[in-house]
């Protein structure tokens, strides 16, 4: 049976924020949570630094796939279906990695998660800011990722709370796995009422083109300035992220804590994601796509040399709640931003493209820490990398980029 419905009702902006939000939520849980079974994983099954590289390479490997060919099908049979699609994929994939009992097992299962986490996350914004008023659209798409926050904080806490605990024959990483996959299948009940963009019901001349004429129109002349920009931007911002976000809790186990200390500290890091979302959404509307990401990149950089560095426990929080308040705000504007520089023929696969060109960034950064950590490299010259990336987004955004703020969508 099919869960095309034609003819529904447009919903309310909060109702949609509120069914967007909650799949969007689920998949950062299965994110945040990875970060803290790696560190897990590394005691039971004795990895080494490159082998949990690995893991969360793989999780970008698939995130990179998932995103281009989503993004392509978004544009031909729409943004809800592939919605759905990218849901089911992402929660049983998770659910069965709760399972597996080899490294090569988990990580083939990781690829079909990144996938459907990397394929959902361009297309449920592009529906989200196709379905909301050009006045308002950037600080609702915000709001939209401010949900990855509250999936974060779930998942430092289930961390905190399930993975140490004991749960004999089970460990506890299986445990806090099932959790992340039993309420995504909630997400697809209420996706169900979810009906398609507005603007993709009325482009039916995207059914009748090709991927190859949607490809080669994002690089046509009048969007291949936004294209650079958007590729060298996405690269850059998830290079750094994964490189930082998936070893913070190996990161301070490094640095001396024991591994219940470590997720505590992050959970309290984790917290400051909340109001980094919330300042965005408000500033995004009143100066502008480029200076929320130019800022708020910027002050991610400054926060993760300091925390690089870091020695005391004080140092450390401090810099690392102002490293999520700055990268997560940014990470808001991102998603805003990307789905303005296209027309709707071609929004899902602008927006697709460029994620996978991030996801390539998300493939290299945790191998690049996982390398550098196991030829001995301190943590502070690491960090110094990803803080040099992040200034190149930056650059790009001001050389390149294009002011988008409550412009119509063609």
């Amino acid at each position: 049976m099919s869960v095309e419905v034609n003819e529904q009702k447009p919903l309310s902006r909060n109702k949609l924020l509120g069914i967007a939000g909650v799949g969007w939520m689920f998949d950062a849980m299965d994110v945040g949570i990875l970060s803290f079974i790696i560190a897990a994983l590394a005691v039971d099954w004795g990895l080494n630094s490159s082998q949990m590289g690995w893991i969360g390479s793989v999780n970008s490997i698939g995130m990179m796939v998932g995103a281009l060919v989503f993004g392509l099908l978004a544009d031909k049979v729409g943004r809800k279906q592939i919605f759905m699609w990218t849901l089911i994929l992402f929660s049983v994939a998770s659910g069965l990695s709760a399972f597996t009992t080899t490294l090569t097992l988990f990580l083939i299962l990781r690829f079909f998660v990144g996938m459907g986490l990397g394929g959902e996350l361009p297309v449920a914004s592009t529906l989200v800011s196709e379905s909301v008023k050009a006045e308002e659209r950037g600080r609702v798409v915000v709001l939209l990722e401010s949900f990855w926050a509250a999936g974060w904080l779930l998942a430092a806490i289930i961390s905190y709370f399930v993975i140490p605990a004991d749960f004999w024959p089970i460990e506890g990483w299986r445990v806090a796995l099932l959790i992340t996959a039993i309420p995504a299948f909630y997400a697809i009940y209420i996706r169900m009422k979810l009906p398609d963009s507005p603007q993709f019901r009325v482009k039916e001349e995207s059914k009748k083109r090709s991927v190859f004429q949607n490809i080669a129109e994002v690089w046509a002349k009048k969007y291949a300035r936004s294209t650079v920009m958007l590729w060298i931007l996405w690269f850059t911002v998830v290079f750094s992220y994964y490189g930082m976000f998936l070893w913070l809790p190996s990161v301070m186990v490094g640095k001396g804590f024991d591994l219940i200390s470590s997720f505590k500290y992050v959970l309290i890091m984790t917290l400051a994601q909340l109001p980094g979302y919330f300042t965005a959404a408000w500033f995004i509307e009143k100066f502008g796509r480029k200076f929320v990401l130019v800022t708020y990149l910027l002050g991610t950089a400054a926060s993760a040399f300091v925390f690089g560095g870091a020695e005391t426990i004080t140092t450390l929080l401090v810099s690392g709640m102002l490293l999520s308040f700055f990268n997560l705000g940014a990470w808001g504007a991102l998603y805003a931003y990307t789905p303005e520089q296209y027309p709707a023929i071609v929004r899902g696969t602008g927006a697709g493209m460029a994620a996978a060109v991030g996801r390539i960034g998300g493939i290299f950064g945790p191998l690049l820490v996982g390398s550098l950590l196991t030829k001995g490299y301190d943590i502070s010259y690491i960090f110094t990398i990803f803080c040099g990336a992040i200034v190149i987004g930056v650059l790009a955004v001001i050389f390149l980029g294009k002011e988008t703020k409550q412009t119509e969508l063609q």
